[in-house]
């Protein structure tokens, strides 16, 4: 299962950067409406995704059960300043992150998928769940940036 996910992520991610390097600095810049994030912001929420789920997958194969502070995703993206962050940068950072996280993602072993892990205030998920929910909303969040 995982180094299914493995594979799907380094598919998505390299048709996904080129896709995204068509998009100038200038139109990433952008918000589509007021209090909407840029596609700017949106790619920095990716990374900052993936960067909280590199930290969950690592750290649930340590223990028996997981528990891990909620995402404070608008917190995350002001605090970095992905606006004003130059567009081509994000997206090498983005790729090269989600690179290793595959990898990552390819050598957890089997067992540890079950591992019990507590988000914030959410239910109790798998491990396998956080890898497999990890793509989606990769997937989810790179319709948004077309």
């Amino acid at each position: 299962m995982a180094t299914d996910v493995a594979g799907e992520l380094l598919s998505v991610v390299e048709a996904a950067s080129e896709s995204l390097r068509r998009i100038g600095d200038s139109e990433a810049s952008q918000r589509s409406a007021p209090g909407n994030w840029s596609k700017k912001q949106i790619l920095g929420h990716l990374l900052d995704s993936a960067v909280n789920n590199h930290h969950r997958f690592i750290r649930a194969q340590q223990v028996q059960e997981l528990t891990f502070p909620a995402y404070e995703q608008d917190h995350w993206v002001s605090a970095q300043g992905y606006a004003e962050r130059p567009w081509e940068e994000l997206i090498d950072l983005w790729r090269l992150y989600n690179r290793h996280l595959a990898h990552v993602i390819s050598v957890i072993p089997e067992e540890q998928l079950a591992v019990v892990c507590v988000i914030g205030t959410n239910e109790p998920v798998s491990l396998g769940y956080l890898v497999e929910d990890y793509l989606l909303h990769l997937r989810h969040h790179l319709q948004e940036l077309g």
